[in-house]
């Protein structure tokens, strides 16, 4: 038992480090090679807010959804910067990662990670 433990937190501080050591923001490209639906998520890591860019201007109609890294939702702030971005006050969260869900109504559903500190 203490094995696996050791081996879960090993894996654990790689997978966090190497976002830690990632650019500055990542880029996702969507399903279906459509390029205009293209999301930024930036910074990586994040310290007291994380933004969500889109190519095309729809940050009104997208819904998102932030999740610790067990699966329970976060509840956090949300600014609309304007018609291409959305930023989201991380401040507040404890240091870990994080799954940013972005759903956009017709269109399935992406899934980003991203480093808090």
């Amino acid at each position: 038992m203490r094995l696996a433990k050791t081996l879960f937190l090993g894996a654990f501080l790689s997978f966090v480090t190497h976002f830690a050591v990632g650019q500055a923001h990542d880029t996702f490209p969507p399903e279906h090679g459509d390029s205009a639906k293209l999301v930024k998520i930036f910074p990586n890591p994040a310290v007291e807010y994380l933004s969500v860019k889109f190519e095309t201007p729809k940050a009104r109609t997208i819904k998102l959804t932030l999740h610790n890294i067990i699966g329970n939702t976060m509840e956090v702030e949300s600014e609309l910067v304007d018609e291409y971005e959305i930023r989201l006050r991380v401040k507040d969260l404890p240091t870990g990662v994080y799954v940013l869900a972005v759903k956009e109504d017709g269109a399935p559903q992406n899934s980003f990670k991203f480093l808090k500190r």
